[in-house]
């Protein structure tokens, strides 16, 4: 086990590939990045923005990593120069996460029928198209096949409070993993996404009735457990590892199962449970406290976040 509790191993030794997303120690790229890390994989980072930077480089650091590049999705120059360090650098990748995604937070609430045609345009962009955008730069350097991960949400594929134009990019999002993993399956390259319950993370602070929704999925779904950094963590190795080289245009859901429930269970609708219950089960959960339960940082949501 590593100092973070994250399990050890060498089930990505010798293997390189680029985190794309961190915004702090909460995102669930950082999750996945640490569980890779923590498997023997050697790590390039990238961040929009000086804030981000300050935030991304004492965390690659942590993981051994000196590669921390700045990227903007929305840039071709920008992404342009970070895969032409990559290959300078490294020569070849062997996997990727992508973790960004924006929509204006003001939009985000209200009806889905009154988003404006401007951010439309600019969540579809930053939040589907990059993913495209990148692993088209990406799989040149997979000369040896490799694998792509990026990040969804329930809301893509059924109506979630407060979620609207995100919701829409999102099922975007995982149709375009299908057609990937068709285009690049070929070249041995698998694409994939994860489906994360709700966590406490930068882009959910974004999400208004956000402790609302946690204790819904916590108190409705089977596992009655919340989502913790080390459990998308170890699907992201699953994903990324030769444990699943035969698995490719897939959405696997880390959502203590409540992608399969229909209709809760009437004695899950108790009002005690859904308003309480996240905190009572997190401080319970194996004895001890975990990350969904650490406060989240003060940063809400704005117009340069860009990561998940």
């Amino acid at each position: 086990m590593t100092a973070t509790g994250t399990p050890a191993g060498n089930l990505m030794h010798g293997k390189r590939g680029l985190i794309m997303g961190v915004a702090n120690d909460h995102s669930i790229a950082w999750g996945i990045a640490r569980a890779c890390a923590a498997q023997g994989a050697e790590l390039a980072f990238t961040y929009q923005g000086d804030a981000f930077g300050r935030r991304v480089t004492p965390l690659a650091q942590s993981v051994g990593s000196t590669l921390v590049l700045p990227a903007d999705v929305a840039d071709e120059a920008s992404l342009d120069a970070v895969f032409e360090k990559l290959r300078a650098e490294w020569g070849r990748i062997d996997f990727l996460v992508h973790a960004i995604a924006y929509s204006d937070k003001n939009e985000l609430k209200g009806r889905y029928v009154d988003t404006t045609r401007k951010n439309f345009h600019q969540t579809m962009d930053i939040s589907c198209f990059s993913f495209v955008d990148i692993a088209r730069r990406a799989a040149p350097l997979m000369t040896a096949g490799g694998s792509m991960v990026t990040l969804t949400y329930a809301g893509a594929e059924r109506v979630m409070p407060n979620y609207n134009v995100m919701g829409v990019a999102k099922a975007a999002l995982e149709a375009s993993v299908r057609y990937m993993a068709v285009d690049l399956g070929r070249d041995g390259i698998r694409v994939n996404a994860i489906s994360a319950g709700p966590m406490r993370t930068l882009a959910g602070s974004a999400i208004s009735d956000a402790k609302m929704v946690f204790n819904w999925n916590l108190t409705h779904a089977p596992l009655k457990q919340p989502i913790e950094l080390d459990d998308v963590g170890g699907a992201g190795v699953y994903l990324l590892s030769d444990l699943s080289r035969s698995v490719t245009g897939e959405v696997h859901h880390v959502d203590a199962g409540y992608n399969v429930v229909g209709m809760p269970q009437a004695r899950d609708l108790d009002k005690d449970l859904v308003g309480n219950g996240y905190a009572k089960v997190a401080k319970s959960r194996n004895g001890k406290s975990n990350d969904a339960t650490k406060a989240p940082d003060n940063d809400s949501a704005g117009a340069s976040d860009a990561a998940e």
